[in-house]
């Protein structure tokens, strides 16, 4: 069994050494490796000093995060061991490499000085987790770095680099070399030299060059985001760090950490953390399926959609070809990704070099036969399923033998587009989100014939694009499109009955969606999502409802398509909705024309629940129909890819802290008020059975 932590003589030099790959997370057994050999340095009085040194490619990385679910968690043994290094009487190094992050740049900040080689980056990234420093970072970090950078870093959770580093006084010196050999040295200058200690709890946190008022500002800011606790607990960790003795404001950051680590925003963003790395692990797939080689790309269609995937593989080095049908708009897709690479630039997103690096990696051509060589070829074209299974026939039979297939169909059934290729083995659902080259989410959709190594190789590809990949089985609209039906078919019955876009907006965003569904909508454009509709329909997908998404449909027929057309469910002055009487007057022809009855009495409450509940609905039939692996893989889509909250963890995450019982009850209400006629308001037999046995989805597995 590896030992975590290890201690030996050199020279004059205690050397205690972590190796717990790959990161040398902080676990328990590495804590206690840690105290054991402290204890070891401190029964050695030859000694000159002590360095504290990582193998591998990092100093400590973080903390063990699934502790934190633990009852009895306690920092104290941790903070304990970082108090002793502090006060020892001989000199204690910390020698960082790769990154010292949360937990092992607090144990850095603890030790009396740090040398860094270059390459090295430091951080304390909790509250990306709802958290903040909990072993002394909120007290040692403004000491050493001042007050001003110190909150910033810890409400950003952005990284310095060593020179940064250097510059703000956190680490004392970057020097060439491996960071044994730089460390031992330091260590061995410090003993010559007689220097002693050097202790950050001892020092003033510096407020020079801030104006009065700066923590009731940082306070305001703080509350901007009322969801993100976090980032107000922060500032009162700081204040304390500048107006308290230090062992009081360590009380103050013990106080505040435990608060967070049981508050419901840190655990959802731990349950996201977990989902976004179990996302990629798919059940029966072995872990070492032959992957197929992808070194090149082919896109058919060069629109908004098709741009922006060219543009995902160009930002990683991989060269594209993209096909059009005409050259005026190949020319037109060619000059949007370049408009797109120039706005980057103009902000110092990308360096002009960089700028014509990808430009060179894309090409365009009006021939299929262009696409032959190509490892991967994604099909781009619009929404319509004859289109795109003409598409994929032209593609089965122009792509060389072992190319991967890929439609990026939103809703159409992959199975059939995998048919019309002729080699179903090869094909796969590839659904980018718009704009695809800033959207973290990919849907990978698994056809019934999708090959192994085809699943393995493009979710590999995903990590290379920095995508967040979850795998979805073929349905209608996959995991994402087929919850957001439910939540659009909401929303548009609601302003049949005389709730206004902007009420529906305003509750939906009171909640942290990052924008309402009218607004939503009005973005992407109402033909895309009224051809959505159309296209289930052509294939009898529909529920008998008359009055089903009549809404979007009129809006198309009337040419009321967003914000580009000017007026959709708002009016646009510029890109700035308005309030549109008009809107009203169709909802009102329309609620008339399908006997639905208007109301002025629609609350906020009622928005939410009518919005959210058939959504978690919906996600619970998906889990137990086997179209999604787990819930951990529907929060992560919701949240990647449709602006819901991180700091509520997912629709089902949020389902679970209301309580499944809760959510039954209300639907059966509603099923009751409005009617069910067509099922809306019936709930799936998993979240039934779930809320009856007391259960969440967070303990569900599959059979």
């Amino acid at each position: 069994m590896n030992t975590p932590v290890t201690f030996e003589r050199r020279g004059r030099i205690g050397l205690l050494r972590i190796n717990n790959p790959p990161v040398n997370a902080l676990s328990l057994a590495t804590v206690t490796g840690l105290i054991e050999a402290f204890d070891a340095f401190e029964a050695d009085a030859s000694l000159g000093a002590l360095l504290v040194h990582c193998d591998g490619r990092t100093f400590v990385a973080g903390g063990d995060i699934s502790s934190f679910d633990a009852h009895d968690f306690s920092a104290a043994p941790y903070n304990t061991l970082l108090a002793r290094l502090e006060a020892s009487a001989r000199p204690v190094v910390a020698a960082l490499h790769g990154t010292a992050l949360g937990g092992g740049l607090e144990l850095a900040l603890a030790c009396h000085y740090r040398v860094a080689v270059p390459g090295t980056r430091v951080g304390v990234p909790e509250v990306k987790l709802g958290l903040l420093p909990g072993s002394l970072g909120t007290q040692r970090l403004p000491r050493l770095a001042g007050v001003a950078l110190a909150l910033d870093m810890m409400q950003s959770g952005r990284m310095l680099d060593a020179r940064q580093a250097l510059e703000a006084g956190i680490v004392d010196t970057v020097r060439e070399g491996d960071a044994l050999s730089v460390g031992l040295a330091y260590a061995e200058s410090l003993v010559g030299d007689e220097v002693g200690p050097r202790r950050a709890s001892l020092m003033q946190a510096s407020m020079a060059g801030l104006a009065p008022g700066f923590f009731d500002k940082a306070m305001l800011d703080a509350r901007k985001k009322p969801g993100y606790p976090a980032l107000e607990a922060i500032v009162r960790c700081v204040q304390a760090a500048v107006r308290l003795p230090f062992a009081q404001g360590e009380q103050v950051e013990a106080e505040e950490f435990e608060h967070l680590r049981q508050s419901t925003t840190s655990r959802g963003l731990r349950h996201l953390f977990f989902a976004e790395r179990q996302a990629a692990k798919i059940p029966g797939l072995a872990q070492d399926v032959a992957l197929r080689t992808v070194a090149s790309v082919g896109v058919v269609g060069a629109g908004t959609m098709g741009g922006g995937i060219a543009m995902s593989f160009a930002n990683a080095g991989i060269p594209v070809t993209l096909v059009e049908a005409s050259e005026e708009a190949l020319k037109r897709g060619l000059a949007l990704v370049r408009k797109h690479y120039e706005a980057s630039a103009a902000k110092g997103k990308l360096k002009p070099e960089q700028l014509a690096q990808r430009m060179a990696l894309l090409s365009g051509s009006l021939d299929y036969a262009a696409l032959a060589g190509c490892d991967l070829v994604i099909e781009a074209v619009f929404e319509d399923m004859d289109l795109k299974a003409q598409v994929c026939a032209r593609l089965g039979a122009v792509c060389k033998p072992g190319a991967i297939i890929a439609t990026n169909t939103s809703t159409l059934d992959v199975n059939a587009l995998a048919a019309a290729t002729g080699r179903p083995a090869d094909v796969v659902g590839l659904h980018f989100f718009s704009p695809a080259h800033v959207m973290r989410l990919l849907e990978v959709v698994r056809g019934e014939k999708t090959a192994p190594e085809v699943l393995a190789t493009v979710m590999k590809l995903a990590g290379r694009l920095k995508k967040v990949a979850v795998v979805s089985g073929v349905c209608y609209g996959f995991i994402g499109n087929r919850m957001a039906e439910a939540y659009l078919r909401e929303a548009e019955f609601l302003l049949l009955e005389g709730a206004e876009p902007q009420q529906i907006d305003s509750a939906a965003e009171a909640l942290g969606m990052a924008m309402g569904p009218c607004r939503m909508l009005d973005m992407a454009g109402i033909d895309v999502g009224a051809k959505t509709v159309i296209e289930r329909a052509k294939a009898g997908g529909l529920p008998a409802d008359p009055s089903y998404r009549v809404l979007v449909r009129r809006l198309f027929e009337l040419g009321r398509l967003g914000q580009k057309s000017g007026a959709g469910y708002y009016r646009y002055d510029g890109r700035k909705p308005l309030p549109d009487p008009e809107l009203r007057n169709i909802c009102e022809a329309l609620a008339a024309e399908h006997g639905i009855a208007r109301r002025s009495d629609i609350n906020d409450g009622e928005i939410v629940e009518r919005l959210m509940y058939p959504l978690v609905n919906e996600g619970a039939r998906i889990l137990e129909e086997g179209i999604a692996y787990r819930p951990g893989d529907v929060d992560m889509v919701w949240v990647a890819g449709y602006g819901f909250p991180d700091f509520r963890g997912g629709p089902l995450f949020m389902a679970d802290q209301i309580g499944l019982e809760t959510i039954v009850e209300r639907m059966a209400d509603y099923g009751i008020g409005r009617g069910n006629a067509f099922g809306y308001w019936t709930p799936s037999e998993l979240l039934v059975r779930l809320a009856a046995e007391g259960k969440h989805f967070s303990t569900w597995r599959p059979h």
